[in-house]
């Protein structure tokens, strides 16, 4: 018997990136069991073995003809090559599963926007955002792959609750939860041999309180806040920041400050685990986040962490180190101070109620296979 034959849609193949790094391990799960064909626009790595690339291009054009170019080209593929089943993880129109990771846009507007100084600068960026082709190619695209997905997935309670909110007719049913998890084996809390290797590799001292952050949107994630607090905390605390580009702005205010020594900007770092291990807590003030994977593998990496209100992973963080991503500094820096203070090492565990990982993904592949043909466990093409 023929192996069912599954399409991937995503616009990149590659490691870095959440949602590329999920989808390069969901293709890696499926081709043990089924023929997979990875459809993208750009490859930047290799595929897992047995997954088969079919990579349609991108043109030299603007953000808008790229996004158009991949919807249609996703979805000509999909239906010439006649799949079992199609799963759909970016901008795609149509799909048996659709993974929602980063929420509706109107929604991510809504919230991201406070990141923005209030007078020209918020209004400016909202005008920007609503006549921008490329988001109202976005927001049409959205309306029609909500209506033309049998099942969707939302990686946090959070983004399942804003979908709703965004499309108030959508049926409950056909959507559940599933939370990234990280690696648990990689990123596990390290021992105090482990701790001084991984300062000695970052050059910090080690007498230093280290806070991590992380995030390529330094607005959005709330740097500018974070450099803030050093003002209120000790002059042995160090702020560095993993990813991001062009942090020339949040090193002029940290001089400003005058705490620009208290701030290390790492740019891409490949290595999060040694950098958890050189840190010793963990804050990312994001004013939206659908589901963080760096909060989940701090928390793993034995970190105790800060996170928003409007960050779904917060889901697995107690209330009282949950806060509005727009708080006062000095407030933050109080709970930081006694944060610190305890020293010691946090544990974490996924609770057994809530679905995680892959499991349940490959669980929801075998059912809808199933309910295409019941008899065989697959489905006839179409």
């Amino acid at each position: 018997m023929n192996r069912p034959r599954i399409a991937i849609m995503l616009p990149k193949l590659s490691h870095y990136g959440g949602v590329e790094g999920f989808a390069w391990r969901l293709a890696e799960a499926l081709g043990q069991e089924y023929d997979v064909d990875f459809i993208c626009a750009r490859q930047e790595t290799d595929p897992p073995d047995g997954v088969t690339v079919r990579c349609i291009g991108r043109p030299f054009l603007g953000k808008c003809v790229k996004i158009l170019w991949f919807a249609l080209g996703a979805e000509f593929v999909r239906r010439k090559s006649n799949y079992d089943l199609a799963i759909g993880l970016g901008n795609t129109i149509c799909q048996d599963i659709l993974r929602i990771s980063g929420g509706p846009t109107r929604i991510f507007w809504q919230h991201s926007i406070r990141a923005y100084p209030q007078g020209f600068a918020r209004t400016w960026k909202m005008i920007r955002r609503r006549f921008s082709p490329a988001n109202n190619l976005i927001l049409a695209i959205e309306k029609l792959q909500i209506h033309f997905s049998g099942q969707i997935i939302a990686n946090s309670h959070m983004v399942r609750d804003w979908l709703f909110k965004a499309f108030p007719d959508l049926n409950q049913h056909c959507v559940t939860v599933v939370y990234n998890r990280p690696d648990l084996i990689r990123f596990a809390p390290c021992t105090l041999s482990q701790k001084q290797s991984a300062r000695a590799k970052w050059d910090i001292p080690q007498n230093t309180q280290v806070i991590a952050t992380a995030g390529t949107n330094f607005m959005l994630k709330g740097i500018r806040q974070l450099i803030a607090t050093l003002v209120h905390l000790p002059e042995d605390t160090l702020l560095v920041v993993a990813g991001g580009r062009h942090p020339g702005r949040y090193i002029r205010y940290a001089r400003r400050l005058g705490v620009a020594h208290r701030v290390r900007f790492l740019g891409r770092v490949d290595d999060m685990v040694t950098l958890y291990q050189a840190s010793n807590l963990f804050v990312l003030l994001s004013f939206y986040d659908a589901c963080s994977n760096a909060v989940l593998e701090a928390l793993a990496s034995g970190l105790p962490v800060i996170s928003t209100t409007t960050n779904g992973s917060s889901f697995f963080l107690p209330p009282e180190r949950t806060v509005d991503p727009a708080i006062d500094p000095s407030q933050l820096a109080q709970k930081m101070k006694r944060i610190l203070a305890q020293n010691k090492p946090s544990s974490f565990t996924f609770p057994d109620h809530v679905p995680s990982g892959l499991d349940p993904y490959i669980t929801a592949v075998k059912a809808a296979l199933a309910l295409k043909n019941p008899a065989t466990n697959t489905a006839e093409p179409s």
